[in-house]
């Protein structure tokens, strides 16, 4: 029986009116619920008005209703990723490569759903797979450089970007990729080519200016990258990792005057980014807004109250029903582009942060003792993309240290995972059990002569306070604020900081900590 509501549906379909077709279809749905034709176009507009969970049931009804429609199934892993189930995904996927076990599509996105829980070795296989089975596509070759660059195989992965663009020479991920590749195996000038070909190609393309930004930004060419910065919050949003909060009815700040407005400084990225750009609110409170707000996480609330500059400090979750009161809201690394930072300009008076007296009292028994007290930190947030580079193996690692005699060491060390105990014998104070928020880290880091760190946000958090810190920085994917190769920072006199000179070995920086740890003890007995 022909159904009523299909040419109607088909017709809004084709003028590009989903919403329309999708409630018509959902009308011949309910004359007929199998009806293939019908479920194609609620699924697709639905997927299209961005409704996954009503996609997904739509992919699922199509190919309960027509087996045949095999294509449903890879719509249906697409949608139940977004909707953050990645084993419904994969069990989609599965379930259409034992019907055609010959789709190089269906293997390449199976990859990249592996890619992303860690199985890169069966990643691999199915990308491999894919490249076999689709020669000529330029977007699966890429798929395979950008995991075999993750896992260190950076020359075969050029090749397979190079190829990639010889296949599609107006293949803008492919270039954008590429220049990332080759910030990472330093050379800089070859990649920021890359960065501007992909943009030539594609002007809109957000990752695109977003990683020419970072480049520009580790080059110390501020004035160039802030503004294609910007890009950030939408790669962030499209990622599925927007704003910390919902954003004010307000408009965005774009520099208009403040004086006697209100403004609201809303959070973004991780802790320590935080903690690096509130320096900003200083500056800001100076334009002359009648009220300055930040928003925070609970965790930074009672430090970021010790910083010059806002009214009113907020965490996350109280900060709700205050938000729409404001004239203005901006994102807090945004500061810097309205700021018009140079390397010449970075606001670097420390301290800027400050550790309640108080909760240093209550550290000092703690810290009292002969001898220089040292801090250690050797691991970052394991959720963090570069983690596996940027933190140390384990606390062994940092083993040459504890020969120095003279030296205390004190572990302020936190993390969500189960660390194993120190090694026996190790001269280690653990202070984790007492730091409950970052104001206690912060009493803690005020009662140390030194910290030793790898990038994360303790480290921020010493160069905030004027606390003297040695961090070790990775030479691969090192973050754009470090500006690779250097050994000191703009954004924190106190940071001293110790590179590797080949991926995943810390040998070397450790030894150079050492020998700097044995001068620093010896300068500090002398005065």
């Amino acid at each position: 029986m022909n159904n009523p509501f299909l040419e109607i549906a088909e017709l809004q379909f084709l003028q590009g009116d989903d919403a329309a077709a999708l409630r018509t279809a959902r009308m011949g749905l309910a004359l007929a619920p199998l009806h293939p034709e019908l479920l194609e176009i609620a699924a697709t507009c639905a997927e299209r008005l961005g409704d996954d969970a009503a996609a997904a049931d739509g992919w699922q009804a199509l190919f309960a209703a027509d087996p045949a429609a095999i294509h449903a199934l890879n719509s249906l892993a697409l949608a139940r990723e977004r909707l953050g189930q990645p084993a419904a995904a994969e069990t989609a996927y599965r379930q259409a490569l034992e019907l055609l076990p010959d789709d190089a599509n269906l293997h390449a996105n199976l990859g990249l759903l592996l890619e992303k829980s860690g199985r890169l070795d069966m990643a691999e296989d199915h990308q491999r797979r894919a490249v076999a089975l689709a020669p000529d596509s330029a977007e699966i070759h890429s798929n395979l450089a950008a995991l075999l660059a993750r896992t260190g195989r950076e020359v075969e992965a050029e090749s397979l970007y190079r190829m990639a663009i010889r296949l599609d020479p107006a293949f803008a991920t492919a270039h954008s990729n590429l220049g990332v590749l080759l910030v990472d195996t330093s050379r800089e000038a070859e990649a920021e080519v890359s960065f501007r070909e992909a943009l030539r190609l594609q002007p809109d393309y957000l990752q695109g200016r977003m990683n020419l930004a970072q480049l520009l930004l580790m080059q110390g060419r501020l004035a160039e990258g802030w503004p294609l910065y910007e890009s950030r919050q939408q790669v962030y949003v499209e990622a599925g990792s927007g704003p910390a909060v919902r954003l004010p009815p307000c408009p965005q700040w774009q520099g208009e005057s403040l004086a006697g407005k209100s403004i609201v400084v809303l959070p973004e990225q991780g802790m320590g980014d935080e903690i690096q750009f509130v320096r900003y609110l200083v500056w800001l409170k100076a334009q002359g807004p009648a009220r300055l707000t930040l928003v925070c996480r609970a965790a930074q609330k009672a430090l970021l109250q010790t910083l010059a500059g806002p009214d009113v400090v907020l965490e996350l979750g109280e900060a709700a029903p205050y938000l729409a009161a404001h004239d203005y809201w901006v994102f807090l690394l945004s500061l810097p582009l309205h700021a018009g930072t140079t390397l010449a300009t970075i606001p670097a008076a420390v301290p800027y942060l400050f550790a309640d007296p108080l909760r240093r009292e209550r550290f000092a028994p703690l810290l009292a003792g002969e001898g220089l007290r040292v801090g250690v930190v050797w691991r970052g947030n394991p959720l963090h993309s570069n983690d596996a580079d940027r933190s140390l193996p384990g606390l062994e690692t940092l083993a040459p240290l504890w020969a120095i005699a003279g030296v205390r060491f004190f572990s302020l060390q936190k993390s969500p995972l189960e660390l194993p105990p120190p090694p026996a014998g190790q001269p280690l104070v653990d202070l984790a059990s007492q730091l409950g928020d970052f104001a206690d880290t912060a009493a803690a880091l005020a009662g140390l002569d030194l910290l030793v760190t790898v990038d994360t946000s303790v480290a921020h958090l010493a160069g905030a306070l004027g606390v003297p810190c040695w961090m070790l920085l990775p030479v691969y994917k090192s973050d754009w604020r470090w500006q690779k190769g250097q050994s000191d920072s703009p954004w924190y006199p106190s940071l001293r900081l110790f590179w590797q000179t080949q991926r995943g070995d810390w040998a070397g920086p450790v030894v150079e900590v050492a020998a700097a740890l044995q001068d620093f003890l010896q300068a500090r007995q002398i005065a």
